[in-house]
């Protein structure tokens, strides 16, 4: 489910704002497209992205909401040709996105054995936020994100609950606690709750994070150097893709090693 800019009409480049910062050149307002969007919907800047000063987008995936608002919601009439549906296209992707998140966690849930007990609510939910996504534009814009997210969420936690209790270590509850900064080399976070935590720019060098529930923590700047995330809850490519590693990083197979990253290995999990 992460994104397929080859059948996206280059939604995150117009539909989403960005400020002058550390992680964007320039400001862009919602709506208005990157200066840097082609005629084709590309990046014209795609593989100098960080060294333009566009680091942000490296670090950024739509879990595939984009092909889904492009190809299916919209049916493949994308916003140039048809302007008259450029704004409510814009409008609907961040709804679809958040959407495929959550569809993304749910996946997860479901290929959790430890998750057994609620793998039938974890379906009926699964299915439904499915639904959602394919409805037509107007109710689309109109779904309540943070309500369903809020369900869900009762179901992500019972399954990090379960999958943890099996997981070993000392299974600390930091969740949202700031710890940016965080000398954290080497420490034991084996089925730590880190739920929402902040670890910007933490120092996780060779830190085992297996089985640590990593749902919304903040990794940006975060040195995951030689750490162990294999078996970690819910962490998605947006955040590996925000923090800095090496070659010796272990990750979940199903993410990839950012090219970004230091050492040999890029691509390998």
């Amino acid at each position: 489910m992460l994104g397929d800019c080859g059948n996206c009409f280059g939604l995150c480049c117009v539909a989403l704002p960005f400020a002058a910062s550390a992680d964007f050149a320039v400001n862009k307002n919602a709506g208005k497209p990157c200066t840097n969007l082609q005629s084709d919907f590309r990046c014209g800047i795609h593989t100098r992205l960080r060294k333009s000063g566009f680091r942000g987008c490296t670090v950024y995936d739509c879990f595939g909401a984009g092909q889904k608002v492009s190809q299916v919601t919209f049916g493949g009439r994308d916003w140039r040709q048809a302007p008259e549906t450029a704004q409510q296209m814009f409008d609907v992707f961040p709804v679809v996105r958040q959407l495929h998140e959550l569809l993304w966690y749910l996946s997860e849930a479901l290929t959790l054995p430890a998750a057994r007990p609620v793998h039938k609510d974890l379906r009926r939910a699964l299915d439904e936020t499915e639904r959602l996504t394919l409805l037509d534009a107007g109710p689309l814009a109109d779904v309540d994100v943070a309500a369903h997210r809020q369900q869900v969420n009762t179901l992500l936690l019972r399954t990090s609950e379960l999958a943890r209790a099996g997981s070993g270590g000392k299974r600390k509850d930091r969740r949202g606690a700031d710890l940016m900064g965080a000398r954290l080399k080497k420490a034991d976070l084996r089925g730590a709750n880190l739920r929402g935590a902040y670890l910007i720019a933490a120092d996780l060098t060779g830190a085992d994070l297996r089985g640590a529930d990593l749902i919304g923590a903040d990794l940006r700047d975060a040195d995951l150097s030689g750490a162990d995330l294999t078996g970690s809850l819910f962490l998605t490519q947006p955040q590996v893709n925000a923090a800095k590693g090496d070659a010796a990083t272990k990750l979940p197979p199903a993410l990839t090693r950012p090219s970004h990253w230091t050492g040999k290995g890029a691509g390998a999990k």
